[in-house]
């Protein structure tokens, strides 16, 4: 029981920290409202998981440096290409239900979300840690701990989309967004290129 707690405990404030995910659910709230943002929120949790399953089933090729490689590359740009989409799109919100920007979609969020938590190679050696950890429980266990995670993923992210999503929080989202937009644009920007920076680093070292 201690173990679980502890578990779950690391995994759960490892979720507090604002990241990529939190930006694009950000985003996807303001820009689409909640229910187009619960896409990306679905697409994050199927991303963690897939990394999950890998983990807690043995599969240590996630881990492997070369997989952890390719996945920072497509990562690093992947981060680029969306931070500069961010500055370029028009930061607007709809409060009265009024036409939604071209491509806000379910499923376009939900491909998003994916990509996001796909090319995260933070996710993969998170999880293999945690696995790492817990690896002499039972089978059993193991099968709860992966589906805590996902549901925690889950639920957590649709949390922060409804509370988001509300007319007070979309309100006030409507005064700081065109900024926070940008702001968020050049984290990603910033969060990429760290990405390939270490990489290239790591490749000629």
């Amino acid at each position: 029981m201690e173990q679980f707690v502890a578990v779950a405990a690391a995994h759960f404030v490892a979720l507090l920290i604002p990241g990529v995910d939190f930006f694009l659910i950000v985003r996807a709230t303001t820009t689409g409202g909640w229910k187009n943002a619960t896409g990306a929120c679905a697409g994050i949790a199927a991303a963690n998981g897939i990394f999950i399953a890998a983990a807690f089933s043995g599969m240590s090729a996630i881990s492997q440096p070369a997989l952890l490689a390719v996945i920072q590359l497509a990562g690093g740009v992947f981060l680029i290409v969306m931070g500069v989409a961010f500055f370029r799109s028009p930061a607007a919100v709809s409060l009265d239900g009024g036409p939604r920007p071209a491509g806000a979609t379910w499923a376009k969020n939900f491909g998003l979300g994916l990509a996001s938590g796909l090319l995260n190679p933070k996710n993969a050696l998170f999880y293999v840690s945690l696995a790492a950890a817990v690896s002499t429980a039972a089978p059993a266990a193991l099968l709860g701990y992966g589906l805590w995670m996902f549901t925690v993923v889950l639920v957590w992210d649709l949390f922060v989309a409804l509370a988001l999503g509300t007319r007070r929080a979309l309100d006030r989202m409507r005064r700081i967004l065109p900024w926070l937009t940008k702001l968020a644009g050049g984290v990603l920007v910033l969060f990429g290129g760290a990405m390939l920076v270490t990489l290239a680093v790591r490749v000629a070292g």
